[in-house]
């Protein structure tokens, strides 16, 4: 008798796989999950905020079901650039959750902790922000989607010693981003005939700039070379700058596109008018794939900040996710995902985008950008390009 219902069990269960077959409806798979690390709380969480609306804006576009397959995205919090806490968090995720993929990720430190994490456990780390040129060769699983400080800041650097800025001083934070964006500058800025005059490094948490200010007045280059991570630092920076009475003596503001960035310029005021950077994003950039970027952006966050270079590499990073999952036809097998991205080109918000097959970072157009107010907003106006421009650092 027992036998007689385990047959009788299967010949219904094979009928009911028979029938969903034949209708077209495949069994329930389990969820693809993606683990999305972020400093969600802390001093950067306004960062943080910006690459989730980016992936919000993303998932709300392009449905949660991919190639068949339900996306489940597990958010953990490093409170800040806690290499620790993060290394932590990416085991956790492994191990515990079992997610598919790593990905986010706003600071180096960050990133750094977590890249052996995820070769010893072979899952695609997909960058979104973290932007110290030597990331990705510390995993083979890693490919990011942001841009690195050497590939920002050396179309400055050309630029700003053919365009009557002869003496530069530098001011940097004082870890790896700052470091890459020091000596790509200075490389850039001296070959093209320019002279450095004086370098600092600030440290990463709560600097006081004033001294620095002071010192740099009293030295009175042409411009200060700027490098800090976006967020409340820059517009700190400005009000010494204000106050010291540097901008009055004519010295410039110049530096990568973080100085400037789009979620806080409008706190900046009027002294950030006439600023120049380098970046790989502008909320003002120009192209019909930025105005639905922005419509799509404004619809979901109606009350949120003005989207920035954070929340386009948040918006891309997932763009690739799903374009790998649709490739594998819902998997995300690591090394068929690298290999995949290794071939992705698309047209961005920020413009025409790929991955270097060799050193598995972005190649993008890098824009020089000053500070305008039109329709009265201040925004970063675009008015020189450099295309396809890899990371230098490798």
């Amino acid at each position: 008798m027992f036998i007689k219902r385990t047959n009788a069990g299967r010949a219904a269960a094979l009928a009911i796989l028979g029938l969903l077959s034949a209708t077209g409806v495949a069994p329930a798979q389990e969820p693809l999950k993606i683990g999305l690390i972020l400093p969600y709380s802390g001093p950067f969480a306004d960062l943080a905020a910006q690459m989730d609306y980016g992936v919000q804006v993303y998932v709300k576009q392009h449905g949660d079901i991919v190639a068949g397959r339900k996306i489940e995205i597990l958010k953990r919090d490093t409170g800040g650039p806690n290499p620790d806490i993060a290394k932590r968090l990416a085991q956790e995720l492994i191990v515990r959750d079992k997610v598919d993929l790593i990905t986010g990720v706003l600071f180096t430190p960050n990133a750094m902790a977590i890249a052996p994490v995820v070769t010893e456990a072979k899952k695609p780390f997909v960058i979104m922000n973290a932007a110290t040129s030597v990331i990705t060769t510390r995993s083979p699983y890693i490919v990011r989607l942001s841009f690195t400080l050497p590939q920002v800041v050396s179309p400055l650097g050309g630029w700003a010693a053919k365009n009557g800025i002869k003496k530069v001083y530098t001011l940097v934070s004082d870890y790896g981003p700052g470091h890459d964006s020091e000596i790509f500058f200075k490389k850039a800025f001296t070959e093209a005939g320019g002279q450095i005059v004086g370098e600092v490094r600030v440290p990463l948490r709560n600097p006081d700039f004033t001294p620095y200010v002071q010192r740099i007045k009293d030295i009175k280059p042409d411009a200060v070379f700027v490098f800090l991570p976006s967020g409340e630092q820059p517009v700190t920076l400005l009000k010494s700058a204000v106050e010291k009475g540097l901008l009055a003596d004519g010295i410039r503001l110049i530096g990568s596109g973080d100085l400037t960035e789009d979620g806080v310029l409008e706190g900046m005021g009027d002294p950030a008018l006439g600023v120049i950077t380098s970046g790989h994003y502008s909320y003002a950039h120009e192209s019909p794939e930025n105005a639905a970027f922005i419509k799509a952006f404004e619809a979901t966050f109606p009350n949120g900040p003005r989207p920035n270079l954070t929340a386009i590499g948040a918006y891309d990073g997932m763009a690739v996710i799903y374009a790998a999952i649709k490739a594998q036809n819902g998997k995300l097998d690591a090394d068929q995902t690298i290999d995949f991205l290794k071939t992705y080109k698309a047209m961005s918000p920020r413009g025409p985008i790929e991955i270097d097959p060799e050193t598995r970072d972005i190649v993008q157009t890098i824009y020089i950008r000053k500070v305008e107010r039109k329709a009265g907003k201040l925004v970063n106006v675009e008015f020189e390009s450099y295309p396809k421009v890899k990371d230098p650092g490798k």
